[in-house]
């Protein structure tokens, strides 16, 4: 690409359109602080709630029409806001405010929003992050309508070409509010793949390129655009030339996702025989219907942060036997792993008071806080268990560096299942338990753990991290965090081979496995179940079909005493490129998260 008007950002919906550019103003409206009458309180409150109410009905109203565009899964995603506009803590605190302190209704709803998207916009949790596009688009629909402003902006009058939004931060209700033959992609300066807005976006086929920073500062209304939500690049006043090569690589990128369609139905086997498992990680609930139609079998990664974080007071069991049983449903005959609470740095729910440490990445987290808290982990066995009577789930602990770890958690597994028999309560008498090999610690105990456990899963986001002291959230370390390196390569031989030997196949459900020549790498290393995102798996099953495992072990073999990352990375794409284009493979890829692009091909 040539010209020197491209702006790059994340493709988060695959396409490529034409257009006129048409800018959408998504700032939270100026509230100026205001204090009421006293006798004026309880109208006050009143006006709150019926604004409230108005702004639920609108969502609704907005849900459904999603689920006429889109499905019913992805009218789900609405779900999320009008919950907030149902959650009476939250609620009850704002209210509070206007009758405590005589703060007018937008005032009061403006701090109690802002005190909570701080909390969401500083987790560590990538997931949560991402929510804050959610809470963007309540807060933005309640004030406007407490301040007497519309909504959301109109719609442009139809031109002769079709329009590309761009905003700062796409929301739900902006990806459905437009016609769909009227818009022809979406761009945002906020977000990755995972927002909601963005799994809209796919829903619908609009292609969506996020994370383009500053990209509205070189964009007005009528500037004619072309995005390529494939690769996350927005052209401005492309040329013919340009056009003609975008719409060449768009059709090749058609024919490999035909391919990738087709090979949903294959099975997930090597050229010469051998059988690769392939499960989901799961995020949210919206990635369970993905996973289970892109054929995973069963649940390698079920994250339950979202369960306590950014709210008010911690989630009743009931609700989590709901949660694991509606994973459990869509999976009914293989298993659902679910990675206890991974807690700690800044990733606490909002009912915990905790210390500031200095190194909390190395501190109190995970399992430690859970084998600390046992009123908060008895909750999540004891649901865990009762879901278990339907459903084959197991629980997986993170960040487990001592064997004691594993029994003090099998002593609470039979202490509640002891409970919940003697308060006649439906449930399974035990639970398989597992650990995440995510430290150096970890994998040089393979064996004694292995003696402990009923599986073995290798974190090798929090495995890469730990083994090179690299922050992987530091964008200045960003060239030093790779998974080629030397030293997580040996780890990761020393963990299947110990595992093996102990009569164990542990699975990989970090993000390396999601990515061609790391999953060929892991192929060639032994390890034959892999767990990635819904999204991937077509891609990764494709890929498992062009490979034979002679090759991948051999590659490895020749690679053993290799001594830099960019050696290792180079032999591995020689190898894979006799039975892969590797270029074909650029045309399809998709991002996984923010940190992807260390993974790159």
């Amino acid at each position: 690409m040539s010209s020197s008007r491209v702006l790059k950002g994340i493709g988060v919906s695959p396409g490529l359109r034409e257009g006129t550019a048409y800018v959408v103003s998504t700032e939270v409206p100026e509230v100026v602080d205001r204090v009421i009458a006293p006798e004026s309180v309880e109208e006050e409150v009143e006006r709150l709630r019926e604004t409230v109410a108005d702004a639920r009905t609108h969502l609704e109203e907005l849900r459904d029409r999603t689920r006429d565009r889109a499905g019913p899964e992805e009218a789900k995603i609405f779900d999320a806001q009008i919950l907030m506009l149902e959650d009476r803590d939250f609620l009850g605190e704002v209210e509070g405010l206007i009758r405590g302190h005589n703060l007018s209704a937008e005032s009061a709803f403006e701090f109690k929003m802002l005190e909570l998207r701080d909390l969401w916009a500083h987790s560590s949790s990538a997931t949560l992050r991402q929510r804050v596009a959610d809470l963007s688009g309540v807060q933005i629909r309640v004030l406007r309508r407490l301040l007497g402003d519309m909504v959301m902006p109109a719609e442009p009058e139809r031109g002769s070409s079709p329009i590309i939004v761009f905003t700062t931060e796409l929301t739900p209700g902006l990806t459905v509010q437009f016609e769909r033959d009227h818009v022809a992609g979406f761009v945002s300066e906020q977000g990755t793949r995972t927002a909601h807005a963005a799994i809209l976006a796919r829903s619908l086929g609009i292609p969506c390129v996020m994370g383009l920073v500053g990209g509205l500062e070189e964009i007005t209304d009528g500037t004619r655009v072309a995005i390529d939500g494939t690769h996350g690049m927005v052209i401005i006043d492309p040329t013919d030339e340009e056009l003609d090569e975008l719409r060449d690589r768009e059709q090749r990128r058609l024919a490999l996702e035909h391919e990738l369609e087709a090979a949903v139905g294959q099975p997930a086997v090597t050229v010469d025989g051998t059988p690769i498992t392939l499960r989901a990680n799961i995020d949210l609930l919206e990635d369970v219907d993905m996973a289970a139609e892109h054929g995973a079998v069963g649940v390698g990664l079920l994250r339950t942060e979202l369960l306590i974080l950014g709210r008010t007071k911690l989630p009743a069991e009931d609700e989590q036997v709901r949660f694991f049983q509606r994973v459990g449903v869509r999976f009914p005959d293989a298993p659902i792993i679910v990675r206890t609470y991974d807690l700690g740095g800044d990733k606490f729910p909002a009912p915990f008071k905790v210390a500031p440490e200095n190194n909390p990445f190395l501190g109190w987290r995970a399992i430690r806080v859970c084998l600390d808290h046992p009123e908060l982990f008895s909750g999540q066995v004891r649901a865990a268990l009762r879901a278990r009577a339907h459903a084959d789930v197991q629980l997986m602990l993170p960040m487990v560096t001592q064997v004691e770890e594993v029994d003090r958690t099998r002593e609470l597994v039979q202490q509640c299942a002891a409970d919940l028999k003697r308060e006649g309560i439906e449930a399974a008498d035990d639970i398989p338990v597992g650990a995440m090999i995510e430290t150096p610690a970890a994998a040089m105990i393979v064996d004694l753990l292995a003696s402990r456990c009923d599986f073995l899963s290798v974190g090798s986001n929090d495995l890469t991290q730990y083994a090179l002291a690299v922050d992987r959230g530091n964008a200045q370390l960003a060239n030093r965090f790779t998974p080629f390196h030397p030293a997580v390569v040996r780890l990761l031989r020393t963990i299947v081979e110990q595992a093996n030997r102990a009569g164990q196949a542990p699975t990989v459900c970090g993000e390396m496995a999601s990515e061609p020549v790391a999953a060929y790498m892991l192929i060639g290393l032994g390890y034959r179940v892999l767990s990635v995102s819904p999204a991937r798996l077509p891609l990764v099953r494709w890929i498992v079909r062009q490979l034979d495992v002679p090759s991948a072990q051999s590659a490895m073999e020749s690679l053993s005493m290799a001594q830099t990352a960019k050696e290792i990375t180079k032999g591995l794409q020689e190898r894979i490129a006799d039975h892969i284009d590797l270029k074909l493979l650029e045309l399809g890829r998709l991002p996984v998260n923010e940190g992807e692009a260390t993974f790159k091909v």
